[in-house]
């Protein structure tokens, strides 16, 4: 097995290494760096590091490129009209421009191609051993790591290779998030998570109820009601939902120019009351909750059709479920309700299922990893994460800065040892600062960042290592 060479040259034989402690023999790949994941953040790593002068071997698990928005994988939470919420300015690579021609809001299948047309522009096929997925990563020999991999599915006998350092970009949007309620499994309707959902014929004609208020549950709410017999979307607390534009601009490039402009956050916070009132109005005249903190504190739903169908009748909100029975659902309001599918939009959950919790700083096994910047763990200077942000832009160009700041790091541990010493105490110190304002305590929002904030902590850190 040998990454996929139909671009690029045949890797160096790597030498053999004693046995690992498990009587497996582990091959040692020198200075190489192993990349876990061929996705969005995975594939801008594998460009960043080889530009930095590093060898990289990729894991991907599936059989090409684009992790969750390859719809064809097993794990993509993808389904048929999926699209962009954030806007094509704020989603792609700084250094790889999405076509002029394409919409605000492109569709997945271009988000597909771009990422294909990505992979060959900066030849990074050639770095990716597809179908491999990673079992176990162990920290060894001080800053090295032993990275055993197998075939995808279990097939085939396990390998280990020992590598300089690690970079983790597995994606956190592929282990669903299921809620557990009283007589559930006695419900006689269909169940499914949203990661189950691809296409609206699974909707047709149904009485369906949607669980959750992110914006996987306003977009399927939506469909629902376009599709369905009758729609019921459930929702624990009131959220902010924001137009998908604003004066006739993608409503992210207009609050960026905010961003840029310093406009304080009450002021924007007003700005953004004033235009739901001129707008929408009160919501909760349409029996949607009231929101239980200010707008900004999470970030705003971005979806501008949720209001439009419970105007017209399509959806009816309803609040948090209590339980089920054979028939149908009780909710809190004492309400009864008899849903023939019910949609858990409930999210999901990061994983880390090949390393060891305690190496990412989560010492009480609680899934939140205490990384500075998101991205690195404190105690483990050639160990990073790269993409796990929910930021109120696009991703790309985060997870780009990422790696760009991980291969920089690495390359001042081979040229100035003293000063890599001193980033990686400040990488420790730093391990758990947050790059949002006030946010909710949740497993969805822990991990929200202000972009136009973190990309100055992150400008910051590029500033230190060069010594400005």
């Amino acid at each position: 097995m040998s990454p996929s060479t139909e671009h690029g040259r045949p890797e160096p034989e790597p030498t053999t290494l004693p046995a690992n402690r498990d009587g497996r023999p582990v091959s040692d790949r020198g200075d190489t760096v192993c990349v876990i994941g061929a996705g969005a953040s995975g594939l801008t790593a594998v460009k960043n590091l080889t530009e930095h002068g590093f060898g990289v071997d990729c894991y991907e698990r599936e059989t090409g490129v684009g992790g969750g928005w390859n719809w064809r994988h097993d794990r993509s939470p993808v389904y048929a009209s999926t699209h962009l919420i954030s806007s094509r300015p704020f989603t792609q690579f700084p250094d790889f421009p999405m076509p002029d021609s394409w919409p605000d809001y492109p569709h997945h299948s271009q988000l597909l191609s771009y990422f294909e047309r990505y992979a060959d522009h900066f030849d990074l096929r050639r770095h990716i051993w597809f179908g491999t997925e990673v079992v176990r990563v162990e920290p060894v020999d001080g800053d090295r790591w032993d990275v055993t991999t197998r075939s995808t599915g279990g097939y085939g006998p396990e390998r280990t290779s020992r590598y300089a350092a690690v970079l983790v970009a597995n994606g956190h949007n592929w282990s669903p998030k299921l809620p557990r309620y009283e007589g559930l499994e006695e419900f006689r309707g269909e169940v499914m998570h949203a990661s189950s959902y691809k296409d609206p014929a699974q909707l047709r004609g149904k009485r369906v109820l949607v669980v959750g208020a992110g914006n996987t549950g306003c977009d399927l709410a939506v469909e629902a009601a376009q599709q369905a017999s009758r729609c019921w979307h459930s929702t624990r607390r009131g959220y902010w939902y924001a137009p998908k534009y604003v004066l006739g601009r993608p409503a992210d490039q207009v609050n960026d120019a905010l961003l840029a402009l310093r406009v304080p956050l009450r002021l924007r916070q007003w700005l953004y009351h004033c235009t739901l009132r001129l707008t929408v109005g009160d919501l909760t005249r349409f029996g949607l909750p009231k929101p239980d903190h200010r707008v900004y504190e999470t970030h705003p739903i971005a979806n501008s059709q949720l209001v439009y169908y419970v105007g017209h009748g399509e959806i009816t909100p309803v609040p948090e479920l209590a339980r089920f029975h054979p028939g149908g659902v009780t909710l809190t309001d004492g309400r009864e309700i008899d849903p023939e599918l019910v949609v858990f939009a409930t999210g999901y959950l990061p994983r880390f299922e090949f390393l060891d919790p305690g190496v990412l700083g989560d010492a009480d096994g609680s899934g939140r990893p205490r990384l500075w910047l998101h991205a690195f763990p404190p105690g483990h200077p050639t160990l990073a994460v790269v993409g796990l942000l929910q930021p109120d832009s696009g991703l790309f160009t985060l997870a780009h800065w990422q790696s760009v700041l991980f291969a920089r790091s690495l390359r001042l541990r081979r040229e100035q040892p003293q000063r890599a010493a001193a980033f990686a105490s400040r990488a420790a110190a730093g391990a758990g600062e947050r790059y949002a304002g006030k946010v909710k305590d949740s497993s969805r929002h822990w991990f929200e960042v202000g972009h136009v904030d973190y990309l100055r902590a992150v400008q910051r850190a590029l500033d230190e290592l060069e010594g400005k």
